[in-house]
């Protein structure tokens, strides 16, 4: 299961009130290799795909799809807003280590890539 923050899901309900996509649209959170610590988080508006997990948080139609769960399941997406800037975040249980700024990670399962070290 992943979830969103009350914040959260009211920024996505603002996001989607913009689209116009025909279907089932909802916030896709899943993951891509990329980054020092090897995965990186994928978070985009997208329309439900038959293969798709699909969770209800806050109102909001979370879509992972199969290959990413193992990594996001447990997951809660939330919203900041700072003086450095605003965005989304994802606190994930699933991670045992990150890069340096913060924007990759990895799970206990994957091997680490660009000589990161537990």
């Amino acid at each position: 299961m992943v979830t969103l923050t009350d914040i959260a899901a009211e920024k996505v309900r603002d996001f989607m009130k913009g689209q116009s996509a025909e279907g089932e649209i909802g916030l896709r959170v899943g993951v891509r290799g990329g980054g020092c610590s090897g995965f990186q988080y994928a978070l985009a508006l997208d329309q439900q795909r038959e293969d798709d997990h699909v969770f209800d948080s806050s109102g909001i139609r979370v879509l992972v799809d199969p290959a990413s769960l193992r990594y996001v399941s447990g997951s809660t997406v939330d919203f900041t807003e700072s003086f450095m800037g605003s965005g989304f975040e994802v606190s994930n249980p699933n991670v045992v280590s990150s890069c340096g700024c913060g924007s990759s990670f990895r799970v206990a399962e994957e091997e680490p890539s660009c000589g990161a070290s537990v």
